[in-house]
C-alpha cells in the first residue's frame, strides 16, 4: 500500500496558509481536530476564514489566538461546559473579526450544495427572521462581496418564488466554498478511506466541499481491513489528500468509542479566557513551547485513562457526566 498521503502534524498545519478558508469535522464538542488547531496557533497562522456548520472549541481557540478574520456559521460554544463563545464575543465587540450569521439549517444546505457541486441551495428555512435582514449582511457591508474573493459569494442570499410547484417564496443560499477541510476521526486507511464510529454529522459534505481534505485519525489502518465492511466507511480515499496519525488528537473534545469530552478542561478554558490576557496565559500554559506529545505529557496519563472509553459502552464509566 502507498503511504504517499501520510504527513506529520506539523506538515498538516503548514498546508493551511495565511488567509485560507477552513471547515472542520465533528459537532460542537465532538471530534474536533484540536491537535492541528494547536499547531496552527504555534505556527502563528493569521487571516483565516472559518466556514462551519457550527462552531466549537476549535473556533474559540483560533479566534482567541488572533488567527481568524472572518467566521461564517450559526453558533459557537462548549455546550454545558461554557454556553457561548467568549473569545468570539470579545473580538466581535472589539471590531476585530467579521461574523456572518446563518441559521444552522442554512449552513447545512450550503455544505450540501458545495458537496454536490451546485452553486446554491433552495430552502424556506429562516423566512421571516432577522437572519435575512440586509442590515446584517456583514461581508456585504465590509465591501467583500465584490467578486474578488472566490470563497465569498456576491450575495448572502436571494429570494425567488417556486416556479415548479407554486410552493411560495424560497431562499437561495450560496454553496460553501473552502480551501481546506480538517477532519478528526477514529480510523483512516493507508490510502485515505475514512471510517467514523458513531454520528458522522456533516463530515462527508465537508470533505467533498473542500479543495484539500486533511484527515487526522486516532490510528491508520490497512485499507483491506476497511474494505471488508465497506458500507461502514464514510469518506472514500479519493476525496482525501493527506492523512495524519495522532492519538488523542481531538482532546479536549471527545472521540466516540475512544475517549470522553474533557469537561473540566473546557470549563477551565471558558472561565479563564474571557479576557485576552486570560487567553494568552492559557495558551502559554497549554499550547506554546510544546508539541502534541508534550501536551499529552502535561495532561498526564491518569487524566487520560479516566477519559478512556469502555469498549462495550463507548463512553468512560470512570467519569461522572454533566459536571
Amino acid at each position: 500500500m502507498s503511504n504517499s498521503k501520510r504527513i506529520t502534524l506539523q506538515q498538516a498545519a503548514e498546508i493551511i496558509k495565511n488567509g485560507s478558508s477552513l471547515t472542520f469535522s465533528g459537532f460542537t464538542i465532538w471530534r474536533r481536530p484540536m491537535a492541528i488547531i494547536f499547531e496552527l496557533i504555534r505556527q502563528g497562522r493569521t487571516g483565516l476564514h472559518l466556514i462551519e456548520v457550527n462552531g466549537g472549541p476549535q473556533t474559540e481557540f483560533l479566534v482567541g489566538a488572533g488567527c481568524v478574520d472572518i467566521w461564517e456559521s450559526c453558533w459557537v460554544g462548549h455546550e454545558l461546559y461554557g454556553k457561548y463563545g467568549a473569545n468570539l464575543s470579545r473580538r466581535v465587540g472589539n471590531g476585530e473579526i467579521l461574523v456572518e450569521d446563518y441559521s444552522h439549517a442554512e449552513m447545512m444546505f450550503r455544505f450540501a450544495a458545495g458537496a454536490a457541486g451546485a452553486p446554491f441551495s433552495a430552502t424556506q428555512t429562516s423566512l421571516g427572521t432577522d437572519i435575512h435582514n440586509p442590515a446584517y449582511d456583514m461581508l456585504g457591508r465590509a465591501g467583500l462581496r465584490d467578486g474578488n474573493n472566490p470563497r465569498i459569494p456576491r450575495h448572502k442570499y436571494r429570494f425567488v418564488d417556486d416556479p415548479f410547484y407554486g410552493a411560495g417564496q424560497q431562499v437561495l443560499v450560496p454553496a460553501a466554498k473552502v480551501d481546506v477541510a480538517v477532519m478528526c476521526v477514529q480510523q483512516v486507511g493507508e490510502e485515505g478511506t475514512v471510517r467514523v464510529a458513531g454520528q458522522y454529522y456533516s463530515d462527508p459534505e465537508a470533505a467533498r466541499t473542500a479543495d484539500i481534505t486533511i484527515v487526522m485519525a486516532e490510528e491508520i489502518v490497512p485499507e483491506e481491513y476497511l474494505r471488508r465492511e465497506a458500507d461502514r466507511n464514510t469518506t472514500p480515499s479519493f476525496e482525501v489528500n493527506y492523512i495524519v496519525e495522532c492519538p488523542f488528537g481531538a482532546h479536549p473534545t471527545g472521540m466516540f468509542g475512544r475517549y470522553d469530552v474533557d469537561g473540566a478542561f473546557l470549563k477551565d478554558f471558558y472561565g479563564r479566557t474571557r479576557s485576552q490576557e486570560g487567553f494568552d496565559d492559557f495558551a502559554k500554559e497549554w499550547i506554546h513551547g510544546r508539541d502534541h506529545l508534550g501536551y499529552l505529557d502535561k495532561l498526564g496519563w491518569p487524566r487520560m485513562l479516566k477519559l478512556k472509553a469502555n469498549t462495550a459502552l463507548n463512553y468512560s464509566a470512570r467519569e461522572k457526566k454533566g459536571e
